[in-house]
């Protein structure tokens, strides 16, 4: 990747939403909610408290799940990635 996260900063990648529900029903693109599920793809070295180095709980490779309206958005290599704050993912899955 040509870029690299600062300090506890995170750069994902949203997986693709569900196209189909459980129930068979399609879901058209316009009814279709932000996804908050994502791979990590990047992460910094971590942030300094009190003096020490706390590294960053998340991965290359592991996805998480992040607040609806959590990090900023970019564009690299016609991909879209976001990067987040540490503190904005909620939970590794799996």
């Amino acid at each position: 990747m040509k870029i690299r996260p600062l300090g506890d900063r995170v750069i994902v990648e949203n997986l693709k939403p569900k196209e189909v529900t459980k129930g068979g029903i399609i879901i058209p693109d316009t009814a279709k909610e932000k996804p908050q599920e994502a791979k990590v793809v990047a992460v910094g070295k971590g942030k300094v408290e009190d003096g020490k180095l706390i590294t960053p709980e998340v991965k290359i490779g592991d996805t998480v799940l992040y607040g609806k309206y959590a990090g900023t958005e970019i564009k690299m290599d016609d991909k879209e990635y976001l990067i987040l704050k540490e503190d904005d993912i909620l939970a590794i899955v799996g």
